[in-house]
């Protein structure tokens, strides 16, 4: 049985990082993609489990073999998705998140169109630019320029499947669960994976 590929997009300080982590935490059984990134790791990342970070020269001769599903610049920086990670661990019929931007989410469309894609937004512009600043992590200039790019970000909701306001945290996780529990209920997946009840329980008594 195949897994699910996930997108999972939102403007930096909606949220996604920590919803992502507390669905990992209440659904044991789906996965998040590790990034190749060119920035430097922040305060308390470890590479290999925040992301892969990656020297720029390396970085480029990865998209030049084709080593990425997708990948984009951000700010200043470059991320990529390894797709030959996201293929094995498909086919071992295990789900994958992405956490990519619309430029991201664009790409791995075309290539793989059965990817189930959710836009997580703030509950307000005031909220998201609030969130920003008690982060700590950048100066006032930075956080013009993330609050620019967010609109950006968020005028792109209408190319995704699902649409979620994270106003409030435990909420927005149990709705997130259920975008993934319904979509490992489909026909398709439940006939694979009860294939064999399903033959029982439509066996003629002989």
């Amino acid at each position: 049985m195949i897994g699910t590929l996930f997108i999972f997009s939102a403007p930096s300080g909606a949220g996604k990082t920590s919803l992502v982590k507390g669905l990992l935490e209440s659904t044991g059984y789906i996965g998040v993609s590790v990034s190749h990134t060119t920035r430097a790791p922040r305060p308390g990342e470890v590479n290999g489990k925040d992301y892969h970070f990656t020297a720029v020269e390396d970085f480029r001769e990865m998209v030049g073999r084709g080593a990425f599903l997708e990948h984009a610049q951000v700010f200043d920086n470059f991320y990529g998705t390894s797709q030959e990670w996201v293929e094995s661990e498909l086919a071992e019929g295990r789900d994958v998140i992405l956490e990519i931007d619309w430029q991201g989410a664009e790409q791995v469309r075309r290539l793989m169109p059965d990817t189930v894609s959710v836009f997580i937004a703030p509950p307000s512009i005031a909220a998201l630019r609030e969130r920003l600043q008690k982060r700590g992590q950048d100066d006032e200039q930075t956080i013009e320029r993330r609050m620019r790019d967010a609109r950006n970000e968020m005028s792109h909701y209408g190319e995704y499947d699902y649409l979620i306001i994270n106003d409030n945290f435990e909420n927005t996780v149990e709705e997130l669960r259920a975008i993934v529990i319904a979509r490992r209920h489909r026909l398709e997946a439940q006939q694979e994976r009860h294939k064999a009840t399903l033959q029982d329980l439509l066996q003629q008594d002989s």
